[in-house]
């Protein structure tokens, strides 16, 4: 059984420092275990971060089902809560780290099959959740239906990471709320409401 220590090591550490400025060594002396430990559990570095970005997107499962479970009722006033309690969480973080997903896929998509595998499942389920919502609003007629769920949930996932990728460069939360409020109140309205504004 992986140590869960480890597997908190390397969520903190990534996240905080990034793929390559993490080494096994700073792992395993984050976690509290004996090196030799880690190899026990993990062929090397990627295996591990493979591992590590599929607990995340437990995480992101979880988390989300807490938000639902506090959310209004309308699936619009679902989405608008997702995403003010994802900025509120950003607001409050000492560092501003943004996503590991994000971040990942930036570090190491391209030199790490078995991390990008796990970065398109968690990805993935995201937009998936997101959609879901989505497609409940357009019955509702709450949200434009002319473009199709799972294309406006991947749309509203690129300016999301993009925006906290400007987040950590500005040193500040206001380019994503402006993003999200630009996608949010401009784009996911019904065209007719679009058209007389």
């Amino acid at each position: 059984m992986i140590p869960e220590s480890l597997i908190r090591a390397g969520l903190d550490l990534f996240l905080n420092q990034g793929y390559n400025a993490t080494g096994i060594q700073k792992i395993t002396d984050h976690a509290g275990v004996p090196k030799g430990s880690f190899y026990n559990h993990f062929a090397g570095k990627e295996a591990f971060a493979a591992a590590v970005v599929a607990r995340y997107a437990d995480n992101n499962e979880k988390s989300w089902q807490l938000m639902m479970s506090t959310a209004p009722t309308g699936p619009l006033e679902k989405i608008h809560h997702v995403f003010d309690q994802m900025i509120a969480y950003h607001e409050k973080s000492k560092q501003l780290c943004g996503c590991l997903i994000g971040n990942f896929a930036a570090e190491i998509a391209q030199s790490s099959e078995a991390c990008r595998i796990e970065l398109l499942k968690a990805q993935a389920a995201w937009r998936d959740r997101l959609a879901g919502l989505i497609t409940q609003a357009q019955a509702s007629h709450a949200v434009r239906a002319d473009i199709n769920a799972t294309l406006l949930s991947e749309m509203t996932w690129n300016v999301w990471e993009g925006a906290l990728l400007r987040m950590k460069i500005e040193g500040s939360i206001r380019p994503v709320r402006q993003s999200i409020s630009v996608i949010l109140d401009l784009l996911y309205p019904p065209v007719s409401e679009c058209a007389s504004r």
